[in-house]
């Protein structure tokens, strides 16, 4: 297998800082020197939450986005300038991306593997690694940084000597490493790899595991003019009209963003509303809102929108996204199941799930999620199904959705609706619908999209979210 191209993570190279403090024989570094110590040294604060983040995100199943959604979401983040969160981000996007390839690293370099419960000495470990292995990031200040993380922490200051010889190492074994590096067999957890070599078969297992390890470019919605905002921002209209873009600027910072007129949403995720078809006044239900892309394109269409979601706290952001957007819609904070309701002319179900097709733009999922919450999630999907379509007016449309590639959240839940609800039927979808990606329709007229799809050329200007969506329709 090929090296990978080594990434940028668009900082400059840290700066040589003065040497850390060190004690007496016998005489302990205080908490404060420690602290000064982590504060001065530019490069360290950055890797110490990153390492942070990497160890909360997988030992408590926390979303990373969320632990970057703001300023204040981290307590680690709060002091880093803009640069230095955007260097503690992509350290701990790619150390969850190639989590397996590290370990596989690790594995190979700790003959009688990691001490057991010493604080963040793995995490230091795999973050260092990863810098090291896939960030444009000097080497000599990964394994400097990555030491001097260590001698902070009590638990941990006794294994400085071994993490330094471990990063070196890792360096001098590099190309051997990255040789041996599989997507599949070690980026992929093995009941996901397992999963996927039965529903696709090996090679399309392999190709989505490929595009999973790519790190992808924004897509983005826009309210008009996608030809006019790709040459603006520097990006290509796709077959299905989003804009995706060629390089990587902060999202705040790119033309049109502060006047509302586009939003970030990945190709995949903008065919449900637009397989809706809604006209300029229906009312239309968008189900499990939040964070609000699927909303704004309802909303953009002209449609009447009742957003609903059951998190309070995810509204927020929807609502702020419609406000920049200048869009409008009810929203409410209820329990998609439940809800009561007129009848809508149109439903869009975007259901809770394992977001198994996401991995390539939230690589946490492949580490968080756990085989048992297919089944547990699929249940709460039915329930919601069922209730959209008793939301839906005689006549009217209901588009389901989900970001998975596990069909037990896809193609089977629509079969299992249409057996136990002789009232539904399918609206086959047609490839004019979908930008003549014919590919992307199965044999039911469903949309199945893989990440391995969209192929570009550049590795990092292809592919998409894995999502199925199908269109029902009520017949009474």
């Amino acid at each position: 297998m090929t090296q990978p191209p080594r990434k940028s993570d668009g900082t400059s190279r840290p700066q040589k800082s003065s040497s850390p403090p060190r004690n007496k024989p016998g005489q302990m570094i205080s908490p404060d020197a420690l602290r000064l110590e982590a504060e001065k040294t530019p490069g360290l604060p950055a890797r110490l939450a990153a390492a942070a983040i990497v160890s909360e995100v997988l030992g408590s199943g926390n979303a990373l986005d969320e632990r970057f959604a703001s300023d204040d979401s981290h307590a680690k983040l709060s002091a880093l300038d803009p640069r230095d969160r955007g260097l503690a981000r992509s350290i701990a996007i790619v150390s969850l991306r190639r989590l397996g390839t590290i370990r596989y690293c690790m594995a190979a370099l700790l003959e009688r593997g990691l001490p057991k419960q010493v604080g963040q000495l793995e995490w230091i470990l795999v973050t260092g690694a990863a810098q090291i292995l896939f960030l444009d990031v000097p080497d000599h200040a990964a394994v400097d940084l990555a030491v001097r993380a260590v001698r902070l922490d009590p638990k941990t200051a006794a294994f400085a000597g071994m993490v330094n010889g471990v990063l070196r190492n890792l360096i001098r074994r590099r190309d051997e490493f990255l040789a041996g590096s599989d997507p599949l067999d070690h980026d992929t957890p093995q009941w996901l790899a397992a999963r996927w070599r039965k529903t696709y078969g090996e090679d399309v297992a392999r190709a989505i595991a490929s595009a999973n390890v790519q790190e992808p470019t924004l897509d983005l919605s826009v309210k008009s003019d996608a030809e006019g905002w790709a040459q603006r921002l520097d990006g290509d209209v796709l077959p299905t009209g989003s804009v995706r873009l060629r390089g990587h600027v902060p999202i705040a910072e790119l033309e049109g963003y502060h006047d509302g007129e586009w939003w970030v949403q990945d190709v995949a995720a903008s065919l449900p509303a637009k397989l809706l078809a809604v006209q300029p006044g229906e009312r239309v239900a968008d189900i499990c809102a939040a964070p609000g892309g699927k909303t704004a394109q309802l909303a953009a269409a002209g449609a009447d929108v009742t957003a609903i979601d059951r998190s309070a706290e995810r509204l927020k952001r929807l609502k702020s996204n419609l406000s920049r957007l200048e869009l409008e819609a009810d929203v409410v904070v209820a329990d998609a199941a439940s809800y009561s309701a007129a009848s809508f002319d149109a439903v869009l179900v975007d259901a809770p799930c394992t977001a198994t097709g996401t991995i390539r733009r939230h690589p946490d999922v492949a580490w968080t999620k756990k085989t048992g919450d297919i089944g547990t999630l699929a249940k709460v999907q039915e329930r919601i199904l069922d209730r959209a379509i008793a939301l839906t007016k005689p006549g009217g449309r209901v588009v389901y959705c989900t970001c998975s590639l596990e069909p037990e959240e896809g193609e089977q839940q629509i079969a299992a609706l249409l057996r136990r609800n002789p009232d539904v039927s399918r609206s086959p979808i047609l490839a004019s619908e979908v930008g003549g990606m014919v590919e992307i329709i199965n044999e039911n007229g469903e949309v199945r999209t893989l990440p391995s799809y969209l192929q570009r050329g550049d590795a990092r200007q292809s592919g998409m979210d894995g999502f199925f969506a199908a269109r029902l329709i009520r017949n009474i």
